[in-house]
């Protein structure tokens, strides 16, 4: 998948609200199950699952407000040990649900 830095989110309807497609830098929409928002160190990160991807590997992006207050910037995380902090946080989450 190409870089996938600096998003905008689209509008969508209240039947799609879990899914959001995603232009990425190279101008390619991509599609996305949005699974959760996890509230992290004071910080937002999107959960989202690719409708294309059909080996279950979610992705994690920062969610960051855009100078419009409607859109939010959703931006690649570089730091891996970030990253699995946050997926264990969701994983936690989805456990904490599922009792």
């Amino acid at each position: 998948m190409s870089d996938m830095n600096e998003r905008d989110m689209e509008e969508f309807d209240e039947e799609n609200a879990d899914f959001i497609t995603l232009t990425d830098d190279d101008g390619k929409d991509v599609s996305f199950e949005m699974l959760d928002v996890v509230e992290y160190k004071e910080r937002s990160f999107a959960i989202l699952l690719p409708f294309e991807d059909t080996d279950d590997e979610v992705v994690i992006l920062e969610m960051i407000p855009a100078d419009d207050p409607e859109m939010v910037d959703f931006v690649s995380v570089d730091d891996d040990s970030l990253l699995e902090e946050v997926f264990a946080e969701f994983q936690k989450r989805c456990e904490e649900d599922e009792d």
